[in-house]
């Protein structure tokens, strides 16, 4: 089976470094990060300049991939992606990331269920987008989780989002 081609959804200033070790596993294609230059420069042309680019880097991909970390739930534009992929018929699932270390060595707390503020024809949307939250507290083990469980983690969520 060829790479599946993903789109990452991530609160940018606390989890880049952790979703950056996500991004880098190498069992699936995913969109080039934004660095700051070019984060800076797209926000600065106003949300429509956002919506594009978000749009932009989401075609061709089967699947988005929401990196969950404390803070994630509830961002606009994280918001925004999520209502994108599922309108656009895409995979969509999540990963709970806080016990990834950051670039200091650090871990973080447990977030909110992103898909908790959606509704999916009167069923709650995080009872049909799957989470996951690997069962352990070292960095180490929970990145070979992800490693070892991503890909079929995808391949589920496009086959749940094909159901709908």
């Amino acid at each position: 089976m060829s790479k599946r081609q993903v789109f990452y959804s991530f609160h940018y200033q606390p989890d880049s470094w952790r979703a950056s070790q996500v991004r880098n596993m190498g069992v699936i294609d995913g969109n080039r990060p934004a660095t700051d230059n070019d984060w800076e420069t797209v926000t600065r042309n106003g949300d429509d300049a956002i919506k594009r680019w978000i749009a932009d880097q989401m075609n061709g991909r089967s699947c988005t991939v929401v990196l969950i970390g404390n803070g994630t739930a509830g961002r606009k534009w994280i918001k925004h992606e999520i209502e994108k992929t599922w309108s656009d018929g895409k995979g969509l699932v999540g990963i709970y990331i806080h016990n990834l270390k950051n670039s200091a060595g650090q871990q973080s707390y447990q977030g909110n269920n992103p898909f908790s503020d959606y509704n999916i024809n009167g069923v709650n949307m995080a009872n049909i987008v799957k989470t996951y939250n690997p069962p352990y507290s070292d960095s180490q083990r929970v990145y070979n989780y992800i490693n070892n469980n991503i890909a079929d983690w995808i391949e589920e969520a496009i086959n749940i989002r094909n159901r709908y």
